[in-house]
């Protein structure tokens, strides 16, 4: 028969990890641009108008679904009904035809890619059967990450990634080109063997480093699924090829894209790339990217009696050159500004979202003073602006202020670069590398159902505590408001369970074999926590 249980709970909730403020604020504005009305794209405009730059929606996208991602694997675990809809949404979103459409006119190719290219291509509509791994590879990833965060094959099954092309004023009638997660990744895996398994075209005639590590983890997680190990041979071709390209650039940093007709490399003139290929590239080249770091980083990333700069790559540019290897020094640092007002600046029109990819490299390196001094910088210097409960930094096209400190903000890092890095932990892309969920984890590990962001509420705890047999939740709603739910426990082992709230005994309750119970919930202006918790069982 089960013990009596204690009326007040044995377990300190308190060194049990939540989300704070901000990161719970990070979340839900994730929700809000996600769930707004098909078509409506408030606060996620871009600078560059047909999509084609580095903060355009599939960027914006993709990212958040990431941030989600590393939130719900290493932050909340046990709150599935949580974070699959909100996944499941910016799926959705990729799948519009405004976030895919700049294609057509892209695959015309042209001299700014390809140069030397006198005429243009015949242009086709399909955006993942050539090239464009810039969508191609983070839409992979986004479907085959839902499918190992939740076990569910809904991208798996056939159409289920249709594209429909149906311009209302051109064209011979509608097309439909139809995917799934495995088509998808065929056609991914046609084009690296194409290109010698360098990787895909971003843009035509040029690969990208960064953007072909996102499919990579992709297939490790299908891999994960399926039991074979794709992923294996594709590395050590990738591998070899970069091997014999030289992936590393003179000045430490990786090359920004090679010429595929020319056979050539863009040689790097910033850390933006580099930074955003490492955040997501650690995931299977840690030794590399964390012994790269220092070198890649200097210039660009200061610490000088405390303070932590991002520079503008003009001003790092000039620094690295003078500096050479001697250690930061504030006196060197107002050399090189000096030197560089006198420098004009670029002419090309759309800066990279350098401030979002560094700190999305730093969280997954786990650099925690560099990372918590550019986040400071944010909230001090770039306008945090909070709307409807969420969290973002509004759009500022002004590149740097008078002594080059930061002063951008696109929609990339405003809306999600900023927030995935508060959200992720040190090696998160790593660890989901090294021990994705399985379909067996899933199957028995407890969760809480019925609870979702659209209901007002944030959550900031959801754990299984297997040690303590306990199950936690600690949510509020961001306006202040009292709501009441409704909150399924799965995957309970049978017999009893105590419930308590804020560490009281509220009632007990019988789980028969079936695992599950309906609890109630009500989540105000004040934070609450549920355990449930299991009554250990004794002998008469």
């Amino acid at each position: 028969m089960p013990q009596q249980p204690p009326k007040h709970l044995q377990l300190d909730v308190s060194k049990i990890p939540k989300l704070d403020l901000n990161q719970a604020g990070h979340l839900r504005h994730f929700h809000n641009l996600a769930w707004q009305i098909d078509g409506e794209w408030r606060n996620m405009g871009t600078q560059e108008p047909a999509q084609e730059w580095l903060e355009a929606y599939r960027y914006q996208l993709s990212s958040m679904a990431y941030g989600a991602g590393v939130a719900h694997f290493h932050r909340l675990p046990a709150l599935r009904s949580v974070f699959k809809p909100l996944i499941r949404r910016l799926i959705h979103k990729m799948l519009r035809r405004e976030v895919w459409g700049y294609w057509f006119n892209t695959s015309l190719a042209g001299n700014r890619t390809d140069p030397g290219r006198t005429e243009l291509r015949k242009p086709w509509a399909d955006p993942v059967v050539r090239e464009n791994i810039m969508y191609s590879g983070h839409l992979l990833l986004m479907t085959s990450l839902y499918a190992m965060l939740f076990d569910d094959d809904e991208f798996e099954k056939e159409r289920s990634l249709t594209f429909r092309w149906d311009p209302l004023f051109f064209g011979l009638g509608t097309e439909e080109f139809s995917y799934d997660n495995r088509s998808l990744q065929a056609a991914i895996m046609a084009e690296m063997e194409r290109n010698n398994w360098i990787g895909v075209c971003c843009e035509p005639n040029l690969v990208f480093v960064v953007c072909n590590q996102f499919p990579i983890i992709a297939m490790r997680y299908n891999d994960t699924r399926d039991g074979t190990a794709v992923v294996d041979d594709v590395l050590a071709k990738y591998k070899h090829a970069w091997n014999q390209k030289q992936m590393i650039a003179p000045n430490g940093l990786y090359v920004d894209w090679w010429y595929v007709n020319q056979d050539q490399p863009e040689i790097p003139k910033q850390v933006g790339l580099t930074a955003g290929a490492n955040a997501f590239m650690n995931a299977w080249n840690s030794d590399l990217v964390k012994s790269s770091f220092e070198k890649q980083s200097f210039g660009y990333i200061t610490n000088i009696d405390g303070e932590i700069r991002l520079n503008s790559p003009t001003l790092a540019n000039v620094y690295r050159d003078i500096a050479g290897s001697d250690p930061e020094d504030a006196a060197l640092l107002s050399k090189a500004l000096g030197i560089a007002k006198t420098i004009p600046p670029p002419k090309f029109p759309y800066p990279l979202p350098m401030f979002g990819y560094v700190v999305q490299w730093l969280s997954e390196l786990g650099r925690t003073t560099e990372l918590e001094g550019l986040l400071k910088y944010a909230d001090t210097h770039l306008n945090p602006t909070w709307e409807e409960g969420g969290l973002f930094y509004p759009r500022n096209d002004q590149p740097i202020d008078d002594s080059h400190r930061w002063s951008s903000m696109d929609r990339f890092t405003g809306n999600a670069g900023i927030g995935y890095a508060r959200l992720n932990v040190s090696d998160g892309q790593k660890l989901m590398w090294d021990d994705p969920w399985s379909k067996r984890v899933l199957a028995e590990r407890p969760w809480i159902d019925g609870i979702d962001l659209s209901q007002g509420v944030d959550f900031l705890r959801g754990h299984w505590v297997p040690e303590e047999d306990a199950l936690v939740l600690t949510l509020k709603t961001w306006d202040g408001s009292v709501v009441g739910l409704e909150a399924t426990a799965h995957n309970l082992e049978s017999g009893s369970w105590a419930i308590y709230v804020d560490g009281r005994l509220q009632r007990c309750v019988n789980v028969t074999e079936a695992g599950s119970f309906t609890f109630n919930v009500i989540a105000g202006a004040v934070e609450c926590d549920y355990v449930l918790r299991r009554i250990p069982e004794v002998d008469i």
